[in-house]
């Protein structure tokens, strides 16, 4: 509140105030929540089990579902279902690594000096 104080002690209007003082002291928390709502979104499996029946449909987890269970191949394929495994992880893990300098930056940013 008191960097809020100065913003408009300073002369800044409400939307300057939110523009350049809140925003950037939100910014680690949204980018947050937005690796989170894309990891949630990417992995969304129950959705395509029961509300998806076209194969052009299907979601990267639902593939691996079906390596898992077989429906696309004969016998056990361990290496394949893996690679597929690791495949899916590779998104999520590269948006992380772009995005990790702003989690650290964010709890030095919201201090006070007093």
């Amino acid at each position: 509140m008191s960097v809020e104080e100065a913003a408009r002690i300073d002369g800044a209007g409400v939307f300057r105030t939110f523009w350049s003082v809140v925003l950037p002291m939100a910014r680690p928390a949204l980018i947050t929540l937005t690796i989170l709502s894309f990891q949630g979104s990417w992995n969304e499996f129950p959705h395509t089990v029961v509300a998806v029946q076209d194969p052009s449909l299907f979601t990267l987890p639902r593939g691996v579902a079906d390596l898992v269970t077989g429906s696309l191949g004969k016998g056990s394929q361990y290496p394949l279902k893996l690679g597929a495994a690791l495949m899916a992880t590779i998104p999520v893990a590269a948006l992380f690594v772009v995005f990790q300098r702003y989690f650290v930056r964010g709890a030095n940013e919201g201090g006070v000096k007093g």
